[in-house]
């Protein structure tokens, strides 16, 4: 069931439509919050458009990197599993594969 749900953000009020749990929604909203304000804590002046455009791009990055760290653990599982299958193979003698 779709919902309207009022969340403030930088100051400026929206409201956002959609079935998501609204408990979730305002953890999202705060979190943008919490990220625009700490962005604009370095800033000396900018627009909150700027502002919005520049917390986006932080966010994105943030997002890229925990995917590349995520690719990355994978591959090291994956390294690890063939070479521990390569010790088994090499320690079981081959006619219990058979």
């Amino acid at each position: 069931m779709t919902k309207t749900i009022d969340v403030e953000i930088y100051g400026q009020r929206f409201a956002i439509r959609g079935e998501a749990d609204e408990g979730y929604i305002r953890r999202l909203a705060s979190f943008v919050d919490s990220q625009m304000r700490s962005l604009a804590e370095g800033m000396n002046t900018t627009t909150p458009s700027k502002l919005a455009v520049l917390t986006a791009i932080n966010l994105a990055h943030q997002l890229f990197e925990v995917e590349r760290k995520r690719a990355q653990g994978d591959a090291d599982v994956e390294r690890r599993m063939t070479s521990l299958m390569e010790s088994i193979e090499e320690q079981v003698p081959t006619s219990l594969f058979r």
